[in-house]
């Protein structure tokens, strides 16, 4: 590898909101690769009704990975394709966290979709941590809108704004 510039690579997902299970992810991937960027899907439609805006969104992963002095992590949004955003950041791959064998069916089928569209540009996937592997953002809205706690899934700051923008 030597003569290689740095390994870039993105991290994308909807992050509505976002979870210790993925900034378990992103700190991991921060780890190994010289460069992450977190990418923020602006308008993702198979995923409609978003409890918080991209800015929102891109706020609480900033603040979470300063308190975890994450440094090497950029969080953009994005609104194009995912192989066109992962390009204009100069990365070479895409990583994804995958939790269980639905996450790799659907994981399978947008990897397939990915490398007819830009061959040079790879997945890798990490396997989520056990403490971590059956947190998924829509199981915690679900339980904050029901008043649950939910402040050991999330970043005491995310858990604060559910309370507050799922009053009844």
């Amino acid at each position: 590898m030597a003569g290689q510039g740095p390994r870039i690579v993105v991290c994308p997902g909807s992050y509505d909101p976002v979870t210790n299970g993925h900034l378990d992810i992103i700190g991991r991937a921060a780890r190994v690769f010289d460069r992450v960027v977190v990418g923020i899907v602006g308008n993702a439609p198979r995923k409609a009704g978003h409890l918080f805006t991209p800015e929102e969104r891109k706020v609480f992963i900033e603040q979470a990975l300063a308190t975890n002095g994450v440094e090497n992590v950029e969080v953009r949004v994005f609104r194009n394709l995912l192989v066109d955003f992962a390009r204009e950041c100069g990365a070479t791959a895409i990583v994804k966290g995958l939790r269980a064998i639905s996450d790799f069916e659907y994981e399978f089928e947008m990897n397939q979709l990915n490398r007819k569209l830009a061959e040079d540009i790879e997945s890798v996937y990490i396997l989520a941590s056990p403490d971590y592997s059956f947190i998924r953002s829509s199981g915690v809205k679900e339980i904050a809108e029901f008043g649950g706690d939910v402040s050991d899934l999330v970043p005491k700051p995310v858990s604060d704004a559910l309370v507050e923008r799922l009053k009844r």
